[in-house]
């Protein structure tokens, strides 16, 4: 009975903080200075990561279509086909964002639980701020502002690789070209950025809780970043589910 009621309680103070942190401003130039802060720290510091993951696995899903899936009874823009299908359906949106989970959701985490254990939020809370809203309403609003654009330097990172492949010889540029233009579906696009606002709302607003909620020291903030990546990862899997289903 203890195991069912701890997710039911956890959610709860989940719904809690959301309550807290949407709420209006007391100072709104503050809040929009630590806006474009945190969208350079966690959107631009991610572009690079990024495009590298995203051009060698555009590269790499080109090479496994071309070796495993093209043979002498399909059409040879197969290849190109597919390798737009899977960036811009699944990559780009869901596993760049698991990514992300990791690199933005364990900063998240562990900045404000070092705040939370060295009485950082309890000073901003005897000043009368609202700490949880100054904290990560600010931390949202950038991530889900940046995402498209992450989610645009990750497409064309991947099609970038699958053309270095291209150039390479396993492939000609030409069959390629075809295959990332023939029955090209606009929505498809548009699927990967609505998946993407809603994974990350739940990078930021997960890992935020972690840090946010973290009681004891050093070694409890370590365990709630990584309390933070794991949860984070089984939402945006579980999201993706209900998302593809809605959205096709």
């Amino acid at each position: 009975m203890l195991s069912i009621l701890k997710p039911l309680e956890t959610f709860g103070r989940y719904l809690q903080l959301m309550g807290k942190v949407f709420s209006w401003p007391e100072r709104v130039r503050m809040y929009l200075k630590q806006y474009v802060k945190e969208m350079y720290q966690l959107g631009v510091d991610s572009i690079l990561i990024v495009l590298l993951i995203s051009f060698f696995i555009g590269a790499v899903i080109c090479i496994q279509m071309k070796v495993n899936i093209q043979s002498p009874w399909m059409p040879r823009f197969t290849t190109g086909y597919t390798t737009r299908e899977i960036l811009l359906l699944e990559f780009s949106s869901s596993i760049m964002c698991l990514i992300l989970a990791g690199k933005v959701g364990s900063n998240i985490a562990s900045e404000i639980g070092t705040m939370r254990v060295t009485q950082q939020i309890d000073a901003l809370e005897i000043m009368g701020v609202n700490s949880a809203s100054f904290l990560i309403l600010p931390k949202i609003a950038a991530l889900v502002t940046m995402i498209p654009v992450l989610v645009t330097f990750s497409i064309v990172a991947g099609l970038g690789g699958a053309y270095a492949i291209s150039l390479a010889g396993i492939i000609t540029p030409d069959d390629l070209t075809f295959g990332l233009q023939h029955s090209f579906n606009v929505w498809f696009v548009w699927m990967s950025y609505i998946k993407s606002f809603f994974f990350a709302f739940i990078i930021a607003s997960v890992s935020a809780f972690y840090g946010y909620t973290v009681e004891g020291g050093s070694v409890e903030v370590g365990k709630a970043s990584t309390d933070s990546v794991v949860h984070c990862s089984m939402l945006i899997l579980f999201a993706d589910i209900f998302l593809t289903q809605i959205l096709s």
